[in-house]
């Protein structure tokens, strides 16, 4: 058997000797290769972007939206509140309203919330303070109302005023002073609606002005993020039972007149679509690597057919069949290797230069 070296020395010189063809088949390796670590990185940076949207709300939170209107009274705020395992609650109501800054007018999401708010919504102020169950006509704005809604920016302790619909064709003007300015939040993907669009008012003065009594839905907070899903099974009976659903009832999600969801369900439901989007990815790039090996075996096919010379001068200086072999599976092999770190590189590099282009975290998977 000829020594793996002298083997080494034919074959880079077979490839040198075809480089037009040589470079075909290693680019098609290098498309392949760098399609399958860019997609797999890309799938598990989104899985983890993800992650982190919904660990960014808190690792506690539960949410209960009516699923129709005048639901959800003091006497449900209450059963919520007195849940074993909760340890913070707020109430939630919102409309679209006219909000006027400046004599210039924006419809804006306007949202009355209780005192809890900014904690069980984990929601942070880059200005001012918070509101409190005290409070009267005062306003938190969001990042975006602040600083682009409107022509000027909108700082603390200016005045807004908010025109809500009290029917098809009343309205009412109140003037609000603003107590704070959310800081841009890195969560908008998973919140009940965006924060930083909004402007959160207290909820008794929200109702007042409305003459309503009844809230639109409710934020809670479980004291142990390791039991979230205890808790929010107990919250959900608890609000089952007192909109008189049975035992069997409680069964059947769809009895219910509310929809319930916490932050281990929300994990689950992105876990399953980063998931598929991270297989669907991986398949295209599977796909284009078999291309590329297809590649690599057609090529070699017509090497063998156009080197049949070469062969016979082979044979005529001693080498054996196996040897010849043994000659094009290392060539077959230094054009995979070629391939398969220059598509490797450009793979890490087309990952890293999308994922940081699109703000995601950079990741890639041991599993490369």
């Amino acid at each position: 058997m000829i020594p793996l070296f002298n083997v080494g020395k034919i074959a880079l010189g077979s490839i040198k000797s075809a480089k037009m063809r040589s470079t075909l088949t290693v680019l098609g390796i290098v498309i392949g290769v760098a399609a399958v670590i860019a997609n797999v990185s890309l799938g598990a940076s989104f899985n983890q972007h993800f992650t982190n949207e919904v660990n960014n709300i808190g690792s506690n939170f539960i949410y209960i939206q009516g699923m129709q209107p005048k639901l959800f009274y003091d006497n449900q705020l209450k059963i919520v509140e007195n849940t074993p395992g909760v340890s913070g609650v707020s109430p939630l109501k919102s409309q679209t309203a006219e909000v006027t800054y400046m004599s210039e007018t924006k419809n804006i999401m306007v949202s009355g919330v209780g005192g809890a708010y900014d904690e069980v919504a984990n929601t942070q102020l880059r200005e001012g303070t918070f509101i409190n169950d005290n409070d009267g006509y005062v306003a938190i704005i969001g990042h975006d109302i602040a600083d682009e809604k409107f022509g000027r920016k909108i700082s603390a302790r200016n005045s807004i005023d908010i025109t809500f619909r009290l029917g098809e064709d009343e309205k009412i003007t109140k003037t609000f002073k603003v107590k704070g300015i959310i800081q841009n939040p890195e969560n908008t993907m998973v919140q009940a609606y965006n924060d930083n669009e909004a402007v959160l008012i207290p909820i008794d003065v929200m109702n007042e002005i409305l003459g309503e009594k009844d809230y639109g839905g409710v934020f809670a907070m479980a004291d142990d993020p390791a039991a979230i899903q205890e808790t929010s099974d107990e919250v959900d009976k608890r609000l089952a039972r007192s909109f008189g659903i049975s035992e069997r009832g409680l069964e059947d999600k769809d009895s219910r007149p509310y929809m319930l969801v916490n932050q281990a369900e929300i994990l689950k439901q992105t876990d399953m679509m980063a998931a598929a989007l991270s297989s669907f990815l991986t398949a295209v790039a599977l796909i284009s690597l078999l291309v590329g090996s297809i590649g690599i075996m057609n090529i070699m096919l017509v090497s063998v057919t156009e080197r049949t010379r070469e062969i016979g001068v082979l044979k005529s200086l001693g080498f054996t069949g196996f040897d010849i072999l043994f000659l094009f599976i290392i060539e077959s092999i230094l054009l995979g290797v070629f391939g398969g770190v220059l598509g490797g590189a450009l793979g890490i590099a087309g990952a890293y230069s999308v994922e940081t282009l699109l703000n995601l975290p950079v990741v890639f998977p041991l599993s490369l």
